[in-house]
């Protein structure tokens, strides 16, 4: 992790308010067949995992760093196998997974070659990994985020890896090929619940001023009406080659 934040005490928020993009969770699943075997590289609250596992009866694995944000994940699913590990060690053993992912993880891994070199040795031949992330261009027109707390935006750019970058790193780590597509799901936000309990990781790291200026612009246009807001991810797929 590349910042002081501590996702045990925080889980409980997440667990609350952080919820599965519909797009993500389908491009994620299209690939999954029934016995296949899918694994999320820091799987947090197990959102994704558990959805994935409900959508195509796969079997899952879970790896997530944080004891307190595993504990949640374990009262979503008694069937997925859950265990505490980072991106950098998985623990787990090779070409066990014809799936690997992450979602909003890999500005938090602190070593990515090492993260990548991973993935791709606990993948099977013709495997895929996706990295679900945002490009520059996203985090600079995030909504409602980057509307409203704008200090987030040079923070963000410090921790997310470029998306060429990501690709070069994949290409190096061994995936034969690497894509990437962006999805987007447009909403009204009605709650400022997930940004009064910080639920989102940019919310900790800009000054508490900072933060209350933009609670308190959002509090004002709540009250005209719902906030269109519009939701984006860029997934970058790599494939492991056949051997």
């Amino acid at each position: 992790m590349n910042e002081r934040i501590n996702y045990d005490q925080i889980a409980a928020q997440y667990a609350r308010n952080r919820q599965v993009h519909p797009r993500v969770l389908e491009c994620l699943c299209t690939p999954i067949e029934q016995h296949a075997a899918v694994l999320e590289i820091g799987c947090g609250t197990g959102n994704y995992i558990t959805a994935i596992q409900d959508h195509t009866g796969c079997t899952c694995w879970g790896v997530e760093p944080s004891s307190g944000m595993l504990d949640k994940a374990r009262t979503r699913s008694q069937t997925i196998h859950w265990r505490q590990g980072s991106a950098e060690k998985l623990g787990l053993p090779d070409q066990m997974f014809d799936l690997a992912f992450s979602v909003d993880v890999i500005h938090h891994v602190t070593d990515r070659p090492a993260h990548l070199r991973e993935a791709y040795r606990v993948l099977k031949p013709g495997g895929k990994l996706c990295t679900v992330t945002d490009s520059e261009w996203i985090i600079r027109h995030r909504q409602p985020l980057t509307t409203y707390f704008p200090e987030t935006v040079e923070k963000e750019l410090q921790r997310y890896p470029r998306v060429a970058a990501l690709r070069k790193m994949m290409i190096d780590a061994g995936f034969d090929e690497t894509t990437e597509n962006t999805v987007e799901y447009p909403y009204l936000l009605e709650s400022l619940q997930p940004f009064r309990e910080k639920a989102f990781s940019a919310l900790h790291l800009i000054s508490p001023q900072a933060f209350q200026r933009g609670l308190v612009r959002m509090e004002h246009d709540l009250q005209l009406g719902p906030i269109p807001c519009v939701s984006r991810y860029t997934m970058v797929w790599g494939i492991k080659e056949h051997t």
